[in-house]
This record gives C-alpha cells, sequence and structure tokens, in this order.
C-alpha cells in the first residue's frame, strides 16, 4: 500500500500547476491533502476519478477558502470518519479518516501558532487530538497519521534551528509534545529510513527559501507501531512543485 500525505496550499492552485498529471505519475493508493482550501463543488472530481481515483472524500473548513483536508483512494474504503467530534476541531476541517480492511489512513492538518490567540488554539487542539488517538487505537490499532503537523521535530528537521527556537513551529514546547505524541505508539516513517539531514517538506515562498533548501520537515507519516515490521519503504518527494509544500511517501505491505 503506498500512501502519500501533501499539503496543496489550495487544491484548485495545484491543479493549475499540474498536479492530476503529477498524481497518474505517482500513483499512489492512497493520497491524503491538507489545506485543500474549496469545496468539493469547486473541484474538477470527474478529472480525478480519470486520474484513477474514483472514490473521493472532502472536508472542508465552515470558512470558505480555508484549511480543509481530503482523501482520494484508488479502492472503496469499509468507512469514512469525517471529523472527531470536538467542535474546535472539526469546524475548521482537519481530520478526515478512511478505514481499510487491515489499516485506517488519517489526513491530518495541525493548525499553525501565528500569532498567541491561534497558539493557544494548536495547543488547545494538540492536547484533545492526543486524547482522541489514544481512544481511537484502542480500537483501531493499525493506524496511518498522514499531515502537516505544522512542528518540527528535531534540530534535523529545520534549517536554522538556533534562530527559530522561538518561532512557532519549533517552540520547545511544540517539539516536546509531538516527541510524546509518537512514543505514545507511533513511528516516523521517514526517520525510520533515513537519518540525514537536509530533508525537508515545506520552504517559505520567500528569499529564494526552496532554491536553497532552506526549510522545514512539518510533514509527517506517522506509523501505528504495530505496522513496523510492514514498513517497505518512506521518502520526500521535493520535486514535486505544486506548493510551498512537497509530498510525502510511505509504503507498507
Amino acid at each position: 500500500m503506498k500512501i502519500i500525505s501533501y499539503n496543496v496550499n489550495g487544491i484548485r492552485a495545484a491543479i493549475n500547476k499540474g498536479f492530476i498529471e503529477w498524481l497518474q505519475q505517482a500513483n499512489p493508493d492512497v493520497i491524503c491533502l491538507q489545506e485543500i482550501k474549496a469545496t468539493q463543488d469547486q473541484i474538477p472530481v470527474d478529472d480525478i476519478t480519470a486520474a484513477g481515483y474514483p472514490f473521493q472524500y472532502y472536508y472542508p473548513a465552515t470558512k470558505k477558502g480555508y484549511s480543509g483536508v481530503a482523501i482520494l483512494s484508488k479502492t472503496k474504503p469499509n468507512n469514512i470518519a469525517y471529523g472527531t467530534g470536538i467542535h474546535h476541531m472539526d469546524f475548521e476541517g482537519r481530520n478526515l479518516r478512511a478505514d481499510f480492511d487491515d489499516v485506517s489512513v488519517m489526513s491530518l492538518y495541525l493548525p499553525s501558532g501565528t500569532n498567541i490567540e491561534r497558539l493557544d488554539h494548536k495547543f488547545m487542539f494538540m492536547d484533545d487530538f492526543q486524547n482522541y488517538i489514544n481512544e481511537l487505537k484502542v480500537t483501531i490499532p493499525n493506524l496511518v497519521i498522514c499531515g502537516d503537523y505544522n512542528i518540527c521535530h528535531e534540530a534535523i528537521d529545520i534549517h536554522d534551528p538556533v534562530r527559530n527556537k522561538t518561532v512557532s513551529g519549533f517552540l520547545p514546547a511544540e517539539r516536546a509534545w509531538l516527541d510524546a505524541f509518537m512514543k505514545s505508539g507511533f513511528i516516523d516513517s521517514f526517520r525510520h529510513f533515513n537519518k540525514d539531514p537536509h530533508h525537508y517538506s515545506w520552504w517559505s515562498y520567500r528569499a529564494g527559501a526552496r532554491g536553497n533548501n532552506k526549510g522545514w520537515r512539518i510533514d509527517y507519516n506517522l506509523v501505528s507501531n504495530a505496522l513496523e515490521n510492514r514498513l517497505k519503504r518512506a521518502v520526500i518527494l521535493p520535486d514535486a512543485m505544486h506548493s510551498d509544500h512537497c509530498p510525502v511517501l510511505v509504503e507498507i505491505d
């Protein structure tokens, strides 16, 4: 099972940059999208179906043109779960899950902490999400949580850890939360295979950051510990240029 996570920063803009053609070439079984910034009626679903993804699930934010997640799949899931049932998480369209026979795949878009108010919201979201996942794992132990976590885990995951230590996305408390979340039963699939520096999944549009590879690794495919022996490969795909993020891929037997 080949799974990709991709923050497209606006699915319509990504499609205008060749996203659908790229999707056909990348050929995942399932792709989790974040920040779609659109409702289903604004998306060319027929074109995506023609590309090989007849099963499409969209969970937009209440606010138009903001946030939102999606899952596109070649095969029909047994069940789709829209949101978490927690209002402050769900009205921004940040969580969608597809349950298959022996694995469940979740698309997550964790808030950024752009100001004090949003940072408080982010920490509330993180705490409630941890509790939600703790309960979910009891009934769904084989879980892959794909998405934009808006947090760099370690210094190796950011181009300038010293200057960014007071910036949201690399704050000690954010990093501690992500570390504890992983230790609660998840594997960072990319780091499972690759311990090298200078691998990022997001770059600012400013100052030639992407060309100079001054990036952040904030997109993850976290895999339940129970799936460790089934992990085959995990890579970052920086050559995909439809967004300020790039896709991240994991393959599971």
